[in-house]
């Protein structure tokens, strides 16, 4: 494994990952503003960052390599001309266009800084009063002369998997559904064309951040390394997955990609909020998305034989998972043990959201206690983070998350879900 990226399952040992410290963009928050942002609360930002510490440690204590994507945007813009390029960009994205004076106001402000310092900033957002003497008139030339920030915060940034996402050993650099969030992908396209330990590596980008049809990476699961799941949700289009199958199919190892509809609203944003990959055979879900009878909408794409895409519809989860993961069972571990308090309770505080280390091996939110319990009675291996604030931004381990590296896994056996209730 001599690139960066290697991806190709969601259980495989976890070596390499990239997370991101929240910062002062969440004391930038405010009631006003929330919906804006698309947070729900507004989280404190002293006990939230004792969280993300103690869950990066948890990483690093079973030997993973933690990176922080501030740290890599920082040293891909020691460059002055990428610096100034890349903050064009930033402010062309955020309505700031080159032509008004206001950007070569804020372009001289951010240039003033260590790249370090302006990337905290950026991410932070650049309220008004943080620019002194400035005129004006052109202090009016702001989106609304009320609102508090030239350039709005991105709060969202510590949910890491969404902006990117590593597939094999190329990524997707994603096309985000809302506006508060697109200006995100922005930082690991700069990061892939710029800095030293990946600028030079040849990484394929399935689908790039410019593409028409939005896609994020919650809604991608690796499965092994032929297939995946991918969520079509409130963030990922029908039309990105196959935009992406046609990138993939033929030109990776990847030949089957599972589409599962899943609803279409803010509890359920992404895939992987409602059903995750924890070991050769054995899945969280959320029961709620799933019929009576066991049934949820899925569309099999896989290449035909004139290189086309093929689509083939299907609705047994169970039965389809088996099918092409070449399993004789499998294990369907329902979030809040499927109880209709527990349940929608632990999936609003990403109970489902879990984040597979080794196979069979997971970090979890503490506060979800009841998916815990049921968790290590199938088996599993967990270890339970703290959770009272990160969990205000409404994502769990899984989101905070980019892998950039795992181990390669064994194929699957028919034996190993006798095997592991043996052990």
């Amino acid at each position: 494994m001599t690139s960066p990226i290697h991806v190709y399952s969601e259980i495989g040992k976890l070596k390499t990952v990239m997370l991101h410290r929240p910062g002062k963009e969440l004391e930038n928050l405010s009631p006003e503003i929330l919906n804006r942002m698309l947070i729900d609360d507004i989280p404190y930002l002293k006990i939230a960052q004792e969280e993300h510490d103690y869950f990066a440690k948890t990483l690093q204590d079973q030997g993973i390599h933690v990176l922080y994507l501030e740290d890599l945007l920082a040293e891909s813009l020691v460059a002055v001309k990428t610096r100034t390029a890349f903050i064009d960009r930033l402010l062309e994205e955020s309505g700031i266009k080159k032509k008004d004076p206001l950007h070569q106001l804020l372009l001289e402000y951010l240039l003033a800084m260590k790249p370090e310092t302006m990337v905290k900033q950026v991410i932070a957002g650049i309220k008004k009063s943080e620019i002194k003497n400035v005129e004006p008139s052109l202090a009016d030339l702001a989106e609304d002369a009320d609102y508090p920030f030239y350039l709005d915060p991105m709060p969202n940034v510590y949910f890491t998997r969404d902006q990117q996402a590593a597939i094999g050993n190329g990524m997707t650099i994603n096309r985000m559904t809302f506006r508060a969030r697109r200006r995100e992908s922005l930082f690991m396209k700069t990061i892939l064309q710029n800095h030293p330990n990946f600028k030079d590596q040849d990484i394929p980008i399935w689908r790039d951040r410019n593409v028409h049809g939005r896609i994020e990476g919650g809604d991608e699961l690796v499965l092994n390394k032929h297939v995946l799941a991918i969520g079509i949700s409130q963030r990922t289009s029908a039309v990105a997955i196959t935009d992406l199958a046609h990138a993939l199919f033929g030109h990776s190892t990847f030949d089957t990609i599972l589409a599962i509809k899943i609803p279409h609203n803010h509890a359920m944003m992404h895939l992987d909020t409602v059903f995750t990959m924890i070991n050769y055979d054995q899945f969280t879900v959320h029961p709620f998305i799933l019929s009576k009878s066991g049934k949820i909408d899925i569309y099999v794409l896989q290449p035909d034989k004139d290189g086309e895409v093929k689509i083939t519809p299907k609705n047994d989860l169970v039965e389809v998972l088996k099918e092409y993961l070449h399993l004789s069972e499998i294990d369907l571990i329902p979030t809040g043990g499927a109880d209709p308090i527990a349940a929608p309770r632990e999936q609003w505080n990403d109970g489902s959201n879990t984040l597979a280390i080794a196979p069979g091996e997971v970090v979890t939110y503490d506060r979800n206690y009841v998916s815990n319990d049921l968790l290590r009675k199938h088996g599993i291996l967990v270890h339970e983070v703290r959770s009272s604030e990160l969990s205000r931004g409404r994502g769990g381990p899984r989101c905070m998350s980019c892998p950039l590296v795992r181990e390669d896994i064994e194929e699957a056996k028919n034996e190993i879900f006798t095997k592991r209730f043996s052990r």
